[in-house]
């Protein structure tokens, strides 16, 4: 289903038949990715004495589950910078647009000591010209075992803090990693490119040009079989209130670009 949009200064055409899904499901299963020491997400039926909500068992007309699990890290979420303040800030109250431009780059994080850091040339080197609204930034080499990744204890790569500054310096609003975080796993607590692109300096009290409607999106996966450029993302999320939310990114490749 062809559809033409105009968005911001731009007219395009997009196939909204053919959804390009980065986002990682979460299961109850060990195939589900697992950051910051927790174990897997739970999907149980409730249970009520001898009644039990599953369809399978014989007891229930409906299957009635039950799911613990924890946004940051079992799988694909979008947080906002309430993830990092002491004052309480909603994802869900904040991220009020769901249709952006995005561009999605390939990088391949350089050794740094004992850590592989993406840096702010390397996305330099990469981004457009002009910068879109969002960035979609997968890391090479891009592994299918990324899906299933159990991270705690891995010092996985990190965004450098330069990198973040120059992408909020940039104008882009939404940030998006196949990783756990755009920090570094122990780092003293510093969160120097949460804090970098949100532009928080202090996390008790926010300065007044804090990025409150910017969102960052972790552990996406971004199939090798969607090049670099740009495209039309839609940011979906659930409607929680909370700091963080899963989330479901799904990218639609621009036809007939008017830019």
């Amino acid at each position: 289903m062809k559809t033409t949009i105009q968005h911001l200064k731009y007219s395009f055409s997009v196939d909204l038949s053919k959804p390009l899904d980065i986002s990682i499901p979460l299961s109850n299963t060990d195939s589900n990715p697992i950051a910051w020491y927790i174990e897997k997400p739970e999907i149980e039926p409730v249970r009520f004495g001898d009644w039990v909500g599953k369809v399978a068992e014989g007891s229930s007309s409906t299957n009635f589950n039950n799911i613990f699990f924890n946004p940051h890290g079992h799988g694909t979420h979008t947080e906002c910078l309430g993830h990092i303040t002491k004052d309480f800030y909603s994802i869900n109250q904040n991220l009020k647009a769901f249709f952006f431009l995005a561009e999605v780059i390939s990088v391949q994080p350089e050794a740094v000591g004992d850590d592989l850091v993406i840096t702010k040339e390397q996305i330099r080197q990469r981004l457009s010209e002009e910068a879109p609204e969002a960035i979609v930034i997968r890391t090479l080499p891009n592994e299918i075992a990324k899906k299933s990744r159990k991270y705690s204890n891995t010092n996985p790569p990190y965004l450098h803090e330069d990198a973040a500054i120059f992408v909020r310096e940039s104008g882009i609003r939404h940030l998006l990693i196949d990783l756990p975080s755009v920090d570094k796993e122990h780092d003293e607590g510093k969160l120097l490119a949460h804090k970098a692109f949100w532009n928080v300096n202090d996390v008790n009290t926010l300065n007044a040009d804090a990025r409150l409607d910017c969102s960052i999106t972790e552990l996406i996966f971004v199939p090798d079989e969607i090049p670099d450029g740009i495209y039309l993302l839609n940011l979906q999320i659930a409607s929680f209130e909370n700091d963080a939310t899963p989330s479901k990114p799904v990218l639609y490749k621009i036809i007939n670009t008017e830019f």
